[in-house]
């Protein structure tokens, strides 16, 4: 994995917010890989530690660490540049300008990654990782529309991510782990887990890399906004202890008013408890979110936040020992259910440890994702992104410039035609895009394999590479782009 460029370029893509923007070093998706995958393997020994649970395991099909360790570093590796916003922008105009019915998803780009894009395999197509690595790649064992029959998002209960947004039916589940071109390697990583898991549920690694994440995810952006001076004391002190004090009052409010009031100290927290018992209520319990929200204020609010962070020993010393604390706690929380609900997979955190990483990521959404300095940053990354997209769509289509291409461009665009003419021949459903039409004829086929490359292409840049190739195409550098820049 370490020899992977894809793997190398993760140092330069954003996990919240770029660290040249912060002014501060902030975690990138290699530093949050590289936990994720620390945590995962921790997880993973205790699991296999535990006599009572080695029959269940090996029944569900194995929790090898090595395995595990090795699908969280590899669980990134298609996050575009910016993080999160280039894959909604990306999958936006994937769908709507190029006509790919697929879209972009990261978790999806990372298995075409390790099975066809990258190059480091002895066969010269993707890594060569086992079946078991490639198997627990899959946090969502779907395509977006089509596998497997009958499809997750129309369950009566889908598990997470595979329902289609409320705001756009008919275009396929949120969350989906595999592009219609790597659907064979998608069956044949699971195919030994036939009869042993679900066909929508996760392999019982791919479900500790998952709950791996969500640990990382909980704790260590919190670190980061703490030490740019973001998350504040007083506005998540506010949130939090209005709540516990007005919380019979706010639970007699309307939804339409408390939405009205999300300004207001405790409303967003309290549309937090309803939606956990809209979506998870096989989980939720009033109890122990109250007490989940009484650790979160006492640790982070009284703990952490209680100080600002000033870049001295003392300050290191506390962000240090409350991720340590926290990861130690939710670490050894984490138990194996033999027949989980679809909303879960079939390793979970104990009940109390569930809330409280739903408080974590609750504060951090609702005090840094949410903020409008962020959001303006943003709309200029998404305007870069989009702007780089339209600009290297003209160059693949310029017939004067086809041989002039980057060649990994070039070589993405002909690796593409092979899948989708194969497609086209094979299941020419699986290519009907926004038109609801299948393509027909080279020209259809040559145009989705130039969407598919351009979006390769453009998925494998780190932030300041999207932003030099953006310069370049642009007219605004006299620097020379070279192939030497990108993978």
């Amino acid at each position: 994995m370490a020899s992977s460029p894809f793997f190398a370029r993760l140092g330069g893509v954003t996990q919240v917010v770029s660290s040249t923007g912060s002014g501060l070093l902030v975690h990138n998706r290699l530093t949050h890989s590289l936990k994720v995958a620390q945590a995962a393997r921790a997880i993973a020994e205790r699991l296999c530690a535990r006599p009572e649970l080695v029959g269940v395991l090996d029944k569900l099909g194995g929790c090898d660490p090595d395995v595990v360790e090795a699908a969280s570093l590899a669980h990134d590796l298609g996050h575009p540049p910016f993080g999160h916003l280039g894959e909604q922008v990306l999958d936006r105009i994937a769908r709507h300008r190029l006509g790919l019915a697929d879209g972009f998803e990261g978790n999806a780009q990372s298995f075409r990654i390790i099975t066809t894009t990258d190059v480091r395999g002895p066969g010269g197509l993707g890594l060569d990782l086992t079946v078991a690595v490639r198997a627990a790649m899959l946090k969502y064992p779907w395509t977006r529309l089509s596998h497997p029959k009958p499809h997750p998002k129309d369950q009566v209960a889908p598990p997470r991510g595979a329902a289609e947004p409320s705001d756009a039916p008919g275009t396929g589940a949120v969350k989906f782990s595999a592009y219609v071109t790597e659907l064979e390697d998608l069956v044949q990583a699971r195919a030994p887990y036939e009869g042993r898991v679900e066909s929508w549920q996760q392999t019982v690694e791919a479900s500790v890399m998952d709950t791996a994440d969500d640990i990382a995810y909980a704790i260590h952006d919190l670190e980061d906004f703490h030490r740019v001076g973001v998350l504040q004391h007083a506005t998540v002190a506010a949130e939090l202890g209005t709540w516990l004090i007005d919380g019979l009052e706010l639970a007699g409010l309307s939804r339409a008013d408390l939405i009205a009031q999300q300004r207001r100290p405790g409303r967003s927290l309290e549309l937090l408890r309803r939606r956990l018992h809209a979506k998870d209520s096989w989980a939720v319990d009033d109890d122990a979110f109250t007490a989940a929200v009484l650790k979160v204020r006492a640790e982070l609010v009284d703990g952490l936040l209680a100080v600002p962070f000033d870049g001295s020993v003392e300050a290191e010393q506390a962000v240090a020992g409350f991720s340590a604390r926290w990861t130690r706690r939710l670490v050894d929380a984490v138990g194996v259910l033999e027949e989980p609900t679809t909303r879960s997979g079939h390793v979970v955190l104990a009940v109390a440890q569930w809330h409280e990483v739903q408080v974590l990521k609750f504060v951090h959404r609702r005090f840094v994702l949410l903020r409008p300095d962020l959001a303006l940053h943003q709309r200029g990354q998404a305007r870069l992104i989009t702007a780089l997209v339209e600009a290297l769509e003209q160059w693949v289509t310029d017939r004067h410039e086809s041989d002039r291409l980057p060649r990994r461009l070039h070589d993405l665009v002909e690796l593409a035609e092979t899948e989708y003419a194969v497609l086209a021949r094979t299941d020419p459903t699986a290519l009907i895009g926004a038109t609801g039409e299948a393509p027909t004829g080279a020209d259809a086929v040559r145009g989705l394999a130039r969407g598919r490359a351009v979006v390769d292409f453009v998925a494998s840049l780190t932030d300041n590479q999207a932003a030099a190739l953006l310069d370049a195409l642009s007219g605004r550098t006299g620097q020379l782009w070279t192939d030497a820049f990108v993978l």
